[in-house]
């Protein structure tokens, strides 16, 4: 078995066209340079900003021997101008040759670290990517009469997991359906998820009543030992011809029911704490019901969603969005908002992980 080296590891190297466009300004510059130091005569020498050289390499590449090679053509170059201007003092000149040398070893060194650096992180990505399969598995595109899909879009643009989460689930009490958020961020709130996820795949297949789903994972959350996360989360219900369904909503936004163009948030019957805030208040949850029809769609998301927000403040105006979407497929109604979100974010990028799960009533 062959074992892939750090730089055998790591993506390709992408540069954003205005880096390329600055590096090539400065190479553009370094040529100009040694052209004009041919043309000044022997009195002058600009060969030291041959040092450039292996430094611009070095932004370009993740090969340490690429940057020596360059460095040893700017040695060579350094030695020839030196030969146009010998009237200048030896000590010019072999500052010139140990300022080439000295760029060219420390920019092989910076690349060898980076690549080392890059290796870990990709080894770190790759964990993670492997722990969120695992966590958040993929849905079945189609359950009884149902058609699911489902999208998760990280904050940060390196990470491959959060607190967001969600399950569907099938059993003897028909269709069971998770989507929540964990409060907080980092490693904490991905534990928290994974417990939840680990009960509701157990108490979905076991629990009659909906609303005892809730409050199995309630109680799960506060028996946690030294525990303050809680998660906010809807928990869905569908018989198994899709002829009824159930809502439990723990302080989560409201699910988006579309129909025949429009759009309605499903608000429950008595608002209720999120999950692990129960025992501190009181009182039980109650599952509202509705009767979907042919054609509905029920989008179910988190607040990364629903909070995102231009660069003038504004939320991103999801019932509007979804109201005017002309796709009608679950997953081509997630990829166009996500799309419509992503525009309208621009650089200044999602506050928060985001999840969405979407349902369409096909008969």
């Amino acid at each position: 078995m062959t074992t892939a080296g750090p730089q055998d590891a790591v993506p390709p190297l992408h540069l954003p066209r205005r880096t390329r466009l600055l590096l090539v300004c400065a190479y553009l510059l370094l040529v100009v340079a040694v052209v004009a130091d041919l043309v000044s005569g022997p009195g002058t020498t600009l060969s030291p900003v041959l040092a450039v050289a292996p430094v611009l390499a070095g932004a370009t590449t993740r090969r340490a021997r690429v940057v020596l090679v360059t460095g040893a053509v700017a040695v060579l170059a350094a030695g020839l101008l030196e030969l146009s201007n010998r009237g200048l003092p030896g000590s010019v000149h072999v500052s010139a040759l140990v300022t080439v040398l000295a760029a060219t070893l420390a920019s092989a060194g910076s690349v060898v670290l980076v690549s080392a650096r890059e290796h870990e992180l990709f080894q770190v990505r790759t964990v993670a990517e492997a722990a969120q399969r695992a966590l958040l598995r993929p849905p079945p595109e189609r359950l009884g009469p149902l058609r699911v899909a489902v999208r998760y879009v990280a904050a940060a643009a390196e990470a491959r997991i959060g607190g967001d989460l969600y399950e569907v689930a099938e059993g003897p009490h028909g269709i069971r359906i998770l989507l929540g958020d964990v409060q907080g961020h980092g490693l904490p709130a991905v534990e928290t998820a994974a417990d939840v996820l680990g009960v509701f795949r157990e108490a979905a297949r076991t629990e009659p009543e909906l609303a005892r789903v809730a409050e199995r994972l309630d109680s799960a959350l506060a028996g946690r030992p030294v525990n303050e996360r809680f998660v906010t989360a809807v928990l869905l219900g569908v018989d198994g011809t899709g002829g009824a369904a159930r809502l439990v909503n723990c302080g989560h936004p409201h699910p988006l029911l579309r129909r025949a163009g429009r759009v309605d948030e499903l608000e429950p019957p008595q608002h209720a704490p999120p999950l692990g805030l129960l025992g501190l208040l009181g009182g039980h949850y109650r599952a509202g019901g509705f009767e979907p029809r042919t054609g509905d769609l029920l989008l179910l998301y988190t607040d990364g969603v629903s909070e995102a927000r231009n660069a003038a403040g504004r939320f991103f105006p999801l019932e509007e969005r979804l109201a005017g979407l002309s796709a009608g497929n679950p997953e081509d109604v997630l990829d166009e908002l996500l799309a419509e979100v992503r525009t309208w974010v621009g650089d200044v990028g999602l506050a928060d992980d985001a999840a969405l799960l979407a349902l369409r009533w096909d008969r």
